[in-house]
């Protein structure tokens, strides 16, 4: 079970503290900045002590010192009914892997697309098209005023646009057909990744895993970087989304998967990584300084005395 931030011990391996990456790139999760006062039931997500407001970021626990208000708005901070409390933990985590997918797959859609497109529009006119490509191969291959043009031979580019005039009738059309298709379906992928949708998962892990014998026979018959780094990035989607998000009910399936998500959000959980009986600036963010992201972890750590805890129920361990 996860600890309070603060108490756990030092790990060898460093992990990725979600929380923190992002509330670097989109600010604190603040509450009661623009208040008069605290009351002693606000003193969960700020309280005041010596003349200093601290302030909690209800996303990554950090304690903040923040100077008062000069035109205050309002008398105290919101209750707790009207605070809505940001993602964080495993939730957050999900939300940031599922939505780099999203834009992986919306990248594709692009790509796809336009090689589609471009099929289409060659087909349309491969016929205009032969002529000016073989007169610009004769001068590259030093042909002069129509000089023969060798038809084999040719390597890398001018090898693939050799063949793309040597289909037959209508091969294009289909490929191009089946590039936008395929294009369509990274798309609904995307859209359905970014907002985290249960069937998209399924949908991600199929269209993946049914293409991945088609890379590894790729890469036995001609391995290149990119397509190294393709194949790396779709079997990590596919492990993944296979036993990070528990799909065909493996790891307790669904069920699992939603309860361990409740009990990461909302004030249930910003009460859990409240330590018990403690519930003061200096015991529940990571470690640092005072007034930093990081800035209210670490045993020993300077912080302000405070108040005993607001009553309210306990955290548990």
């Amino acid at each position: 079970m996860r600890l309070p931030p603060g108490t756990q011990q030092p790990r060898r391996r460093r992990q990725l503290d979600w929380e923190l990456i992002t509330c670097g790139v989109r600010g604190h999760a603040l509450v009661g900045t623009d208040a008069v006062e605290f009351r002693p039931q606000d003193a969960i997500v700020a309280r005041e002590h010596d003349g200093v407001r601290w302030h909690r970021c209800l996303r990554c626990d950090a304690w903040l010192a923040l100077p008062a208000p000069p035109a205050p708005t309002r008398p105290h901070p919101p209750d707790r009914a009207e605070i809505h409390v940001p993602l964080r933990g495993r939730p957050l985590r999900d939300r940031i892997v599922l939505r780099l997918i999203a834009i992986d797959r919306a990248f594709h859609f692009l790509i796809l697309s336009l090689l589609g497109v471009g099929a289409l529009a060659f087909e349309a006119d491969r016929a205009g098209l032969r002529a000016p490509f073989y007169r610009v191969l004769t001068d590259i291959q030093g042909g002069m005023a129509g000089g023969p043009v060798q038809n084999t031979g040719h390597v890398g580019i001018l090898r693939d646009l050799d063949k793309l005039f040597s289909l037959r009738s209508g091969t294009l059309e289909e490929i191009g057909i089946a590039l936008l298709s395929y294009g369509l379906l990274e798309a609904v992928e995307a859209v359905g990744l970014w907002f985290g949708k249960r069937w998209a998962e399924y949908l991600t892990f199929l269209a993946t895993t049914i293409l991945l014998p088609l890379e590894i026979y790729e890469l036995i018959h001609g391995a290149t970087v990119l397509k190294v780094v393709g194949f790396i990035i779709n079997l990590a989607v596919v492990i993944y989304l296979l036993f990070a998000k528990r799909l065909f009910g493996l790891r307790g399936g669904e069920a699992a998967e939603k309860a361990k998500r409740s009990r990461e959000l909302g004030w249930e959980a910003v009460q859990r990584a409240t330590p018990a009986g403690s519930g003061s600036p200096g015991s529940a963010g990571s470690p640092g300084s005072p007034g930093s992201p990081g800035s209210a972890g670490s045993p020993g750590s300077p912080g302000p005395p405070v108040p005993p805890a607001p009553p309210g129920p306990r955290a548990r361990a």
